[in-house]
């Protein structure tokens, strides 16, 4: 192996992907050559910045297309008239393959940022999915429930609310149809009310009119409910006057 040659190798070496024979030649080679210390220096830098930026490697074909890239965009390889060139022109010749291999790193490196974004968008939708339907399987069993007890009331502006109990299953579901949406910066919670005290039973969809919500939490001893108009994110406890309050249902 020539000198010349071993000057094409600190983007391979940076990356790990020199044999063993090449890599024990290059190491030799390193100490006495100024300008490929520092760009091997720089490339590995630049390597482990980028391979940082993801958890996740990125697939291994692209290690072999980082590879043929390196060797299509390296510069002519320098003969002995460029040797002889001062180290700073040489340095300045190498800047142009430089950025091109680490424009190649960083290319590899967004591919697989993309993969694992994509891959984390489809966990959360699947999980999304995943909670609806429980939710709507625990709003069609209080529904359905033999003991369901109901009763309805009139809200605000021709809305109608109806809350569903069932006793054997300890829960609630309030069914809204109408609702005029809140104030903006605003959300609609639920309250069990259980005596003295109200306890918060989950916050509606500020933006639907008509849904089904199953209350949060077990009703026990609650005798009733109630509906407030709170900040967005909902409140420990009430901190405006009941839209409604309504028993629950013997």
């Amino acid at each position: 192996m020539t000198t010349t040659d071993l000057h094409q190798l600190t983007g391979a070496y940076a990356l790990h992907a020199l044999s063993d024979e090449e890599s024990v030649a290059f190491e030799r080679h390193l100490p006495g050559c100024e300008a490929c210390a520092q760009e091997t220096a720089e490339l590995s830098a630049t390597a482990a910045r980028l391979g940082l930026a993801v958890a996740t490697a990125p697939r291994p074909v692209l290690r072999e297309q980082v590879l043929r890239r390196i060797t299509a965009v390296r510069q002519e390889t320098p003969g002995r008239h460029a040797q002889a060139l001062p180290l700073r022109a040489r340095l300045r010749a190498r800047v142009l393959s430089r950025w091109a291999l680490a424009a190649c790193l960083a290319a590899a490196t967004a591919l697989g940022g993309t993969a694992v974004w994509q891959h984390q968008r489809a966990e959360d939708a699947r999980d999304q999915a995943r909670r609806t339907e429980q939710a709507a399987d625990e709003v069609a069993a209080v529904l359905a429930a033999p003991d369901a007890r109901t009763r309805a009331a009139k809200l605000a502006d021709g809305a109608t609310g109806t809350v569903v109990v069932s006793r054997s299953r300890d829960k609630a579901v309030f069914v809204a149809s109408g609702m005029a949406r809140p104030p903006g910066g605003k959300v609609y919670q639920l309250w069990f009310n259980d005596g003295e005290t109200m306890r918060s039973a989950g916050l509606m969809d500020p933006h639907r009119s008509d849904q089904a919500v199953l209350m949060q939490g077990t009703v026990d001893k609650a005798s009733g409910m109630g509906i407030t108009v709170e900040p967005g994110g909902g409140s420990k406890q009430p901190t405006s006057a009941p839209l409604a309050l309504m028993t629950f249902p013997g």
